[in-house]
């Protein structure tokens, strides 16, 4: 749901000698200036240039390493960070921007490995836990996650984000009290939160308060207008609430945004099932389970899917894993393939 914090390394300079040491490093403040004008491609020339002067010069690396992570060439910033570390041991700016691009390939073993590096020399910073409760949270390992976020608290007690991010642990674990008081506290902190209103939205659709759910979003997305999460939400609650065309636009919306999200194609499996397109819905939850094993209520529509399309054999292995996942219970499944 919400991504790491990227490290830019700075460098004063001093003295007016114009030194290979003192060229490289007015190449690195000059990217520095170009990233925060927004200028990527620009910054990465110019760290380049100070590479050309100085080939294992850590920050430039570091740097450029952190503008391919804005523009989401991983493969590129990961080289970039390797290139830090091996210039410079023990870097923990660029352990931390590691990580947090392993996070986005979903590579979280690496990631806690690389924060583990981080902890070595910074065991009680806001980001390092921050950040573990991120790589656990996709990880689904719950208990972690929620105790990262706790410690993240203890540092920064009125941060939001954090709030947030615990309050969707709540969530996913349907301790949907707890979840409620941590979002609320989000908006006292940051009315303008908008992802603990997704977050509100999601519980209230849980306990079938669609119409409260539907206030809940729409507040979210009137901060962050075309939001692809948040539209991909509104569109599942329209479907729901039976707006099928209205869901079915949003959720389309939603997938041209963002193609990689693979709730959205989900929620549009949902669409086909209940339109009882079948084989529709089997395409597009196939491809939501190709993206990530995780997503909620997956095997147990998929098992639908199968089932309308009368391929019971696959149906009933997509309902054996929703019962292992606590998507529904055993004797709905025995009804379902009995």
């Amino acid at each position: 749901m919400f991504r790491g914090v990227v490290v830019l390394t700075y460098i004063i300079l001093s003295g007016c000698s114009e030194s290979t040491e003192t060229r490289v490093q007015r190449f690195l403040l000059r990217g520095n200036e170009e990233v925060q004008k927004g200028n990527g491609q620009l910054a990465i020339e110019l760290y380049r240039a100070a590479l050309n002067l100085d080939s294992c010069f850590a920050d430039a690396w570091n740097n450029l390493g952190s503008v391919y992570y804005r523009e989401e060439n991983y493969e590129q910033a990961l080289n970039s960070y390797d290139h830090a570390l091996e210039c410079r041991a023990g870097y923990t700016d660029a352990y931390l921007n590691r990580a947090n691009t392993y996070f986005e390939i979903k590579q979280y073993y690496r990631a806690l490995e690389d924060l583990d590096r981080v902890a070595e020399k910074k065991p009680d910073t806001t980001v390092l836990h921050f950040s573990r409760g991120l790589v656990y949270t996709q990880m689904r390992n719950f208990a972690k996650a929620v105790d990262s976020f706790l410690s993240a608290l203890k540092k920064d007690p009125d941060n939001a984000e954090i709030m947030v991010n615990l309050g969707t642990i709540y969530y996913y674990q349907k301790s949907f009290d707890s979840a409620r008081s941590r979002l609320n506290h989000a908006l006292t902190i940051n009315p303008r939160e908008p992802n603990a209103y997704n977050t509100m939205a999601l519980l209230e659709t849980a306990l079938g308060n669609y119409d409260e759910a539907m206030r809940q979003i729409n507040k979210g997305l009137a901060l962050k207008k075309n939001d692809p999460y948040l539209l991909n939400n509104r569109g599942y609650i329209q479907l729901l609430k039976g707006e099928m065309d209205k869901g079915l636009t949003d959720i389309n919306e939603s997938i041209v945004l963002d193609p990689y999200n693979a709730w959205a194609y989900r929620n549009k499996g949902i669409y086909y099932l209940r339109k009882g397109e079948a084989q529709n819905a089997i395409q597009m939850l196939t491809q939501a389970l190709s993206m990530d094993l995780f997503i909620e209520r997956l095997h147990f529509y998929l098992g639908e899917a199968y089932l309308a399309s009368g391929e019971k054999t696959k149906a009933c292995e997509q309902f054996r894993l929703a019962v292992e996942k606590q998507e529904m219970t055993q004797e709905e499944m025995r009804e379902r393939c009995e």
